[in-house]
């Protein structure tokens, strides 16, 4: 694989991981909202907790389009190997 192609793998890959992670934070943070602080935001807890789900929702659909098209792009680079 060429040095250019490396360098935008590096990025595809980058920013598919930290997508990866705040959906990851889109799922755990309304679940700690609904058992950890039960008593706490009590009149918009649940609104709260239904955006940032189909925030996360969105974003998984998002990720998951991104990944097929990072993952097709990355078979049609050429195998070359480096020599060492």
């Amino acid at each position: 694989m060429e040095q250019k192609a490396k360098d935008q793998f590096r990025m595809k890959f980058y920013r598919l991981a930290v997508q990866l992670n705040i959906i990851i934070l889109l799922v755990v943070v309304p679940v700690l909202f609904l058992f950890i602080f039960p008593s706490r935001f009590g009149s918009f807890r649940y609104p709260v907790i239904a955006v940032m789900l189909l925030a996360a929702l969105v974003l998984a659909i998002n990720f998951r389009t991104k990944y097929n098209e990072t993952k097709a792009w990355l078979h049609e680079q050429p195998d070359k190997k480096e020599d060492e």
